[in-house]
């Protein structure tokens, strides 16, 4: 059922037709604690997802985010000004959405390599963190708004392999022998911005402002795009077309996966 503010009062897991054949579902996220969002640039969560990040802190789940680079190529000023500025940008964007765990790696924007460094880097944040649940965005070549950026391809499959990594001792055996970081298997992993999607949050009007609040204060790094719509022209639709896979009048979608291994036990 939708509240007066438009969101979902149990995320139930209702299955509701999407036209295409496929069954689209509620994601059921009521027993998390923790989510991790491993992504590659400051504000590539604040493209939709950041609606689902405002709904989970507010219910008390505790999200931290994992910046894999500073992003510090993506402007038309000198590398050494913009890693700083886009990092100022991304905290004001985390306030938004009640992130307060904000990591940012050394990781070279725009030559983000997909190699055991990268995984290593990924899997020591989940041994630290511990989440239920890993999000990241499409690692596929073709992404629903054209051709998917090297970085994204390479942060998320990276971040795949690093959701299981983390919870085998006997992988990267050195971030429990050498630093006393446990093994951790989340639950799942959720992929955003796909164009099949198998689960959608539902989120409320507050949400869907908090994420175009928080893509907003990436305001220098906007400036540089000149023809980037401004984020209160595409944000909404885009959130209301997804809660319409549910019958909900905003979420964000998502491709969710179930994790399981050796580690499955926590061991």
């Amino acid at each position: 059922m939708t509240n007066d503010d438009g969101r979902n009062d149990g995320t139930e897991g209702t299955e509701v037709p999407d036209g295409s054949g496929n069954d689209i579902l509620a994601l059921d996220w009521r027993d998390w604690k923790r989510v991790l969002c491993v992504v590659a640039h400051p504000d590539d969560t604040e493209y939709g997802i950041s609606a689902a990040v405002n709904a989970w802190t507010r219910a008390g789940v505790e999200v931290s985010y994992l910046l894999l680079t500073a992003g510090e190529a993506g402007m038309k000023r000198d590398p050494a000004e913009v890693g700083p500025l886009r990092a100022e940008e991304q905290r004001a964007a985390c306030e938004c959405v009640g992130v307060d765990d904000l990591v940012i790696l050394d990781h070279p924007d725009g030559h983000l390599v997909e190699g055991l460094d990268l995984r290593r880097d990924i899997a020591r944040r989940i041994r630290q963190f511990r989440p239920d649940a890993v999000v990241t965005l499409t690692f596929e070549f073709e992404a629903p708004h054209g051709l998917n950026q090297a970085d994204h391809r390479a942060a998320g499959r990276a971040a795949i392999d690093a959701a299981r990594d983390a919870g085998n001792r006997w992988v990267f055996r050195e971030l429990a022998e050498e630093e006393g970081l446990e093994p951790w298997e989340p639950d799942v992993f959720l992929v955003g911005q796909v164009g099949d999607p198998t689960h959608v949050v539902a989120v409320d009007d507050e949400d869907v402002a908090a994420s175009v609040a928080s893509l907003e204060c990436h305001r220098e790094y906007l400036a540089d795009l000149p023809d980037h719509p401004k984020p209160a022209d595409f944000i909404p639709p885009m959130l209301a077309e997804a809660g319409a896979l549910i019958g909900e009048r905003n979420g964000v979608a998502f491709r969710v996966y179930e994790l399981g291994g050796v580690a499955k036990s926590r061991d």
